[in-house]
């Protein structure tokens, strides 16, 4: 008899995003397995945001402190998931997104945060896919040497409730200028298990690469995300400690405690 899924809350951070996320919210609604619960966390949103979130059957989760970082925790700390999964309000989600990570964790118990990579929609097929690894490529590879892992991707992630709960603490929440999902691969992807799925993609708006101004504050964001937490996870700290884990565990490929990749 096969073991029964673990439930699945799916958190989604909100700012004015009314338009967008009545798309990813449709996307939801075509899951394959329906998640346990819909938590939309509104960051103090002007438009119609709740309204459409309530439209869906979501639950909403007042937020007032701005910025991703405290929002997206609010979401987390309200989900009551046997698994937290997380997307941003202008993502499309693929009909079995829900049922992949529920699969996920239920074959590998010992999983504590799955991720998995976007493709940017609205573009021409080749357009689209080759900005999709240059954006993302060039995210996994600086993040990746910056942490001795690969990171999580805040637009396509999942965690046990049990992970977060452990953490919740140490996470900077009140920062805005943080990426609240390099901040999490900081704080998880060394203690516990993660993994990396290629083929749980997710479709995501193009407002990244919109705008110079726009460019350089994510790259300004991710350094500021990487300083705050030096000197104890600089990358000189990091890989030793990788390389230790693994030859703790007998290993012939250095590898971290997590398997994330």
């Amino acid at each position: 008899m096969s073991a029964a899924l673990p439930s699945v809350s799916v958190v989604i951070p909100c700012l004015n995003d009314a338009a967008a996320l009545q798309g990813c919210l449709a996307s939801l609604a075509g899951q394959s397995v329906p998640p346990l619960e819909i938590v939309v966390v509104d960051n103090n949103s002007t438009d119609a945001s709740a309204a459409v979130a309530r439209r869906f059957g979501a639950r909403v989760v007042f937020e007032g402190e701005r910025g991703i970082p405290a929002a997206a925790a609010a979401g987390y700390d309200a989900a009551s998931g046997d698994i937290i999964a997380r997307c941003d309000a202008d993502c499309v989600l693929p009909p079995d997104w829900i049922q992949q990570i529920a699969q996920s964790f239920c074959a590998d118990p010992a999983l504590a945060a799955l991720s998995g990579p976007g493709s940017f929609y609205g573009f021409r097929r080749p357009v689209g896919a080759v900005l999709s690894v240059l954006y993302l490529g060039s995210y996994y590879l600086a993040m990746g040497l910056a942490m001795g892992h690969l990171p999580l991707f805040g637009s396509n992630l999942a965690l046990r409730r049990s992970a977060w709960c452990e953490i919740r603490s140490e996470v900077h929440r009140s920062d805005p200028e943080m990426h609240d999902d390099v901040c999490l691969s900081l704080h998880m992807g060394q203690r516990y298990r993660c993994r990396f799925e290629r083929t749980l993609v997710v479709g995501m708006a193009p407002r990244a690469l919109i705008g110079t101004a726009n460019i350089i504050r994510r790259f300004r964001r991710a350094f500021h995300t990487l300083w705050a937490h030096w000197p104890a996870e600089a990358p000189w700290v990091r890989w030793p400690r990788r390389f230790s884990f693994a030859a703790y565990a007998g290993t012939e490929e250095p590898r971290p405690a997590n398997t994330s990749g």
